[in-house]
């Protein structure tokens, strides 16, 4: 094992992560706890990470666990284990050495990852904490892989570097325990874009792409969103609350996704997703890409400074429940969008059309009138991060009802105060209040800032707010808070063919070449007929169903008509049928600029 060094100045608790087997994908990493509390020191591996609440056992992944006098091997200690998640040392006087081998080989952007290719690091997946001693301050040893394949690997991370070497391995220090889990760590090759928005040194760190990014466009785009969030929180100052800030990006075949940090976000994309030199881009889908830009970036100010009171701190051996989750993830779904907007990345016409798909699409979902916003925040443990065949029928999205939310929000307060006050005024205040200060928002502590922002006079209105949308289950009613002197709204016409899958009411992916049915929605046909998940669709009316024969086959149907469905379940062949019935459908709506 290499030798780590050990200044006499360095913090009492040092971590070193190195790799023991790129292809067996094993991280080596060595705590030095100087001070072991005498009473029996206790370490524990987090369950959770900050900003995914879902319960993950992070310590499933440890395949070996060793302690002994520092720095000699041969003098072991016996952990005592008390939890699948917590060890306990002896009685021992004088620093020790704690070595484990973590398994990682998962490639989303809440774990840790080890391969031939590259190495991503989220110490929550790999850095067991020294219970009683979080809040002191620690390092982090970062040693390069010993194998050829990754010798021109460089580290990137918003860490802050203490003493690095040229390719970034070396010495980082941390304020304490959450301060080195708020800080992902991605090595490998990477093409890379830099920026300043309000004279702030940003970067992009792109691995995956097989072509050369445009970095130039890049960072032209990702600039004018920045510099517009900066603006947004701070329109005075122009001040960001970061010195940097990093954008780590895994650019593979299909995902997408982002988790958020203090100082930087870790985002996994498909290739096409980014621009890349003498390579067609599908401008939506680079859109796209720029929404889930857009949306990390503001979790720096909500959700990493801006905390629900209830993380403070964070608990990460168990659930922390909250009902703001509307509020942390619904509000920045809605501003990601908007700030494309307000950053001219995309024009009036084409934001107006991802609102109106955006809310079309929750209207759909009957799950949306059994839970309210302030229930599927508190149960996202385990209804929204545990989604099964029945979630679409049981459980709205915090994410998707929260941006009407906040849009609706945004509408009463312009209608309130004559387009004197918006949105964006409540969101300084909570920054003000709450973001810089980091005193954590209570559940109901949106209320005083609503008097204090609109005086008492707002009070029954945002009671009404609460107890219809956030605490109850009724549709957001936007169509009659938009300005129609500015925004048109619409109904829209169903096609016949949306009509019948709505009326039929299941979805369904491809498996093998069968239509398997993935869900099946509340009151539609395909439930009354007695279909449920994991059936493999044969038939319909005795015509063979295929994924490319679908929309063909169902557009031949009409409202009323009785239909023979032939399926396979568990191998065995059945059939039903069932009545296209004409039920009241959501309305579908449409948003255009009044002239």
């Amino acid at each position: 094992m290499m030798k780590t060094p050990h200044p006499s100045d360095w913090p009492a608790i040092q971590y070193t992560i190195w790799s023991a087997d790129l292809n067996g994908h094993r991280f080596h990493v060595k705590l030095r706890i100087d001070n072991p509390l005498p009473s029996g020191q206790i370490v524990q591996m987090p369950s959770w990470i900050p900003g995914s609440y879902l319960i993950r056992d992070f310590s499933k992944h440890i395949e070996t666990i060793q302690a002994y006098v520092a720095d000699k091997p041969n003098q072991p200690l016996t952990l005592e284990r008390i939890d699948n998640d917590q060890w306990r040392l002896p009685n021992v006087v004088g620093p020790v050495d704690i070595l484990t081998t973590v398994y990682a080989f998962d490639s989303s952007v809440r774990t840790a990852y080890l391969g031939t290719d590259r190495a991503f690091i989220n110490a929550s997946s790999l850095c067991l904490s020294v219970k009683g001693q979080e809040l002191l301050p620690c390092a982090l040893v970062l040693i390069p892989p010993q194998d050829a394949s990754a010798d021109d690997w460089t580290v990137q991370t918003s860490l802050r570097a203490a003493k690095v070497d040229s390719q970034g391995y070396g010495f980082y220090l941390a304020k304490n325990y959450d301060d080195l889990l708020d800080h992902p760590i991605a090595l490998g090759v990477f093409q890379i874009a830099h920026w300043k928005s309000n004279g702030v040194s940003h970067s992009m760190a792109i691995q995956g792409c097989i072509h050369e990014v445009d970095l130039a466009r890049l960072a032209i785009d990702l600039q004018a969103i920045c510099t517009c969030t900066i603006d947004l929180f701070e329109p005075a100052t122009k001040q960001a609350p970061f010195e940097n800030y990093l954008f780590l990006v895994n650019a593979v075949l299909a995902g997408y996704g982002g988790l958020e940090h203090r100082d930087s976000t870790a985002l996994l994309c498909r290739r096409d997703q980014i621009p890349q030199i003498h390579t067609p881009l599908d401008e939506t889908a680079y859109r796209e890409f720029l929404g889930l830009c857009s949306h990390e970036y503001f979790h720096a100010w909500l959700v990493k400074r801006i905390q629900a009171k209830a993380f403070q701190p964070y608990q990460l051996h168990r659930r922390n429940h909250t009902r703001l989750l509307w509020l942390f993830e619904g509000f920045t779904s809605y501003y990601d969008d908007l700030q494309l907007l307000r950053s001219k990345r995309i024009d009036l016409k084409t934001y107006l059309k991802l609102v109106a798909n955006h809310w079309n699409g929750v209207l759909r979902g009957p799950g949306r009138h059994k839970q309210s916003l302030a229930d599927s925040s508190f149960d996202a443990w385990t209804k929204y991060y545990q989604a099964d065949e029945n979630t679409p029928n049981a459980v709205v999205s915090y994410y998707g009802k929260g941006a009407l939310l906040a849009l609706g929000l945004d509408l009463q307060i312009r209608m309130f105060t004559l387009n004197e006050l918006s949105l964006d005024d409540l969101m300084r205040l909570i920054w003000q209040r709450h973001g810089l200060t980091m005193n954590g928002i209570a559940e109901d502590g949106l209320n005083d800032l609503m008097m204090e922002l609109l005086g008492p006079g707002f009070h029954k209105t945002w009671s009404a707010f609460k107890a219809r949308y956030i605490f109850g289950v009724e549709d957001i009613p936007l169509q009659k808070w938009f300005d129609q002197n500015y925004i048109s709204v619409q109904t829209k016409a169903y096609t016949k063919l949306e009509k019948i899958k709505l009326q039929l009411g299941m979805r369904h992916v491809d498996s093998n070449g069968w239509l398997k049915i993935s869900h099946v929605l509340d009151g539609g046909a395909a439930q009354l007929a007695g279909l449920a998940p994991g059936d493999l669709l044969a038939s319909i009316n005795g015509e063979r169903i295929t994924a490319a024969r679908l929309d063909i086959i169902l557009s031949s149907l009409v409202s009323k008509q009785v239909i023979t469905i032939s399926f396979y379940r568990d191998d065995l062949e059945h059939q039903c049928m069932t009545t296209l019935e004409e039920n009241q459908m959501p309305a579908q709506y449409a948003l255009t600029a009044a002239h």
